[in-house]
């Protein structure tokens, strides 16, 4: 499976990429979602060419690590995955595991700055 190979590597590359500036947090979600972006772009597009797909479980993955704004965007632009059962059942727990993670890492980090003032 050539696709999983080549969005997987993306995937690498974004990680990487994240490291080596001084903002990582920003840059690793500005670079998952927009290849989560370009990759439900490149699904509907080799959904109508009748070429290889990106596997939904890639779709969700990419979500799931933070790249769901794009794949929401992508969703509407592209009107494609917006109906289908049940991607967008598992793409919806993925915004929600999402937020949960960030609202949780909002208050470990509000706590800390109360402790610390202590």
């Amino acid at each position: 499976m050539r696709i999983n190979q080549l969005c997987y590597s993306l995937l690498a590359l974004a990680l990487i990429a994240s490291f080596y500036v001084s903002h990582s947090f920003w840059v690793w979600l500005l670079l998952v979602n927009l290849f989560t972006f370009l990759l439900y772009g490149a699904d509907k597009y080799a959904a109508r060419s009748n070429w290889q797909r990106v596997p939904e479980k890639t779709l969700l993955i990419f979500g799931l690590v933070g790249g769901w704004p794009g794949g929401a965007i992508a969703q509407q632009l592209f009107r494609h995955k917006t109906q289908k059962q049940p991607f967008k059942t598992w793409f919806i727990l993925s915004v929600v595991a999402n937020v949960v993670v960030l609202l949780g890492l909002v208050y470990q980090s509000e706590l800390l700055e109360q402790i610390s003032v202590l």
